[in-house]
């Protein structure tokens, strides 16, 4: 059992996983009529942590916390970017002034679409203002201000992709296994995911508010159900992971691999060319996998991110025009643009295309 005192030595090739229990300490998180959000969600984190430890030889698990204890949103972050994450899971209980609504869902970081997806991200992210000097550390965000979540709509994760995988994952197994009510994916502005550099999701499990789901959250069956639906969605997520990536050898990891973007056939005269892309990973993937079905598809290493794009071409209208079908098997596909070789911003390329 690992906690979260800093950095830790890991297993050679080990895939780590942070679970992170949320709230604890002077954070109650959401009160129900006798139980509290910090309680039933650190119960659950260490029986999915336990679930993998006994299970998964090659997967450790880190802890944002194993005890009753207040660990402030950005050190959460901060653990999981230090011990190289391959997962982060935070772990969450839902409430409602309304005692009626119930069901699980899983959220990837991203701009809200509905005021209730931005409702249970305020309620979350309010944890902050008892944090001190909050405004400093959070780059003066207000967490109960609807204009500062502006800020999400700028900024562009690139493992949004593989984090609303990872959730579907999630949802699947508490509808199938768990047998509870599946309330979607979904996306909206959390700070706990905000700095991670890896996938990241936050799951709420239930409704405490609700009179029935809260028995259900505090008995020591229904937190096992939770759990092991968790854990079945991390071991899956993981192995689909593995087989994306099992093809490469040796002679073709990060260090030795050279990946170039070859300009040839572009006919414009300036080099321009967009292209769509629709997943970031920090490991290559094989372009032959059936995750790109039939898609022609090209490998960018940009930094230490491996982009994957279809449907090169110098036009940008072309292009355009072939957004709205990608986006039919990636949802979150978007265009990006290069100049000779160079990948350059969307709006400097069309600037320079007129």
């Amino acid at each position: 059992m690992s906690f979260y005192d800093g950095k830790k030595p890991h297993k050679k090739n080990a895939r780590i996983v942070v679970i992170d229990a949320g709230h604890g300490g002077k954070d109650s998180g959401a009160m129900g009529r006798i139980g509290k959000e910090k309680d039933i969600v650190l119960a659950i984190s260490l029986k999915v942590g336990k679930y993998i430890e006994e299970n998964l030889d090659n997967v450790e698990v880190i802890y944002t916390r194993t005890t009753d204890t207040f660990v402030e949103l950005h050190k959460r972050a901060e653990i999981a970017n230090s011990n190289k994450a391959d997962l982060f899971v935070s772990i969450h209980v839902n409430s409602n002034r309304n005692i009626k609504p119930y069901g699980t869902e899983t959220y990837a970081m991203g701009l809200h679409k509905t005021k209730g997806n931005l409702d249970v991200a305020k309620k979350e992210n309010s944890v902050i203002m008892i944090e001190e000097d909050y405004s400093k550390k959070y780059e003066g965000f207000d967490p109960n201000s609807t204009e500062s979540y502006i800020i999400f709509s700028l900024m562009q994760n690139v493992y949004l992709e593989q984090s609303l995988d990872f959730a579907s994952h999630v949802q699947d197994q508490f509808e199938n296994k768990a047998k509870r009510y599946n309330r979607g994916v979904k996306q909206a502005g959390f700070l706990v995911l905000w700095k991670t550099t890896m996938p990241s999701v936050l799951i709420e499990a239930g409704f405490i508010s609700n009179p029935n789901e809260e028995k259900f959250l505090m008995s020591e069956n229904g937190q096992d159900y939770l759990a092991s639906a968790i854990y079945r969605a991390i071991k899956d997520y993981l192995l689909k992971q593995e087989s994306l990536t099992q093809n490469f050898t040796e002679s073709d990891s990060i260090k030795k691999r050279e990946v170039s973007i070859n300009t040839n056939d572009n006919k414009n005269e300036s080099n321009i060319i967009f292209c769509i892309q629709v997943i970031s990973s920090s490991k290559p993937i094989d372009k032959s996998s059936e995750y790109f079905g039939d898609y022609e598809v090209k490998e960018y290493l940009i930094g230490n991110s491996y982009k994957y794009t279809v449907k090169e071409n110098s036009s940008y209208e072309i292009i355009q025009s072939n957004l709205a079908e990608v986006r039919e098997k990636f949802p979150d596909a978007f265009i990006i643009s290069f100049e000779n070789g160079k990948k350059i911003s969307l709006k400097k390329a069309l600037k320079k295309n007129n």
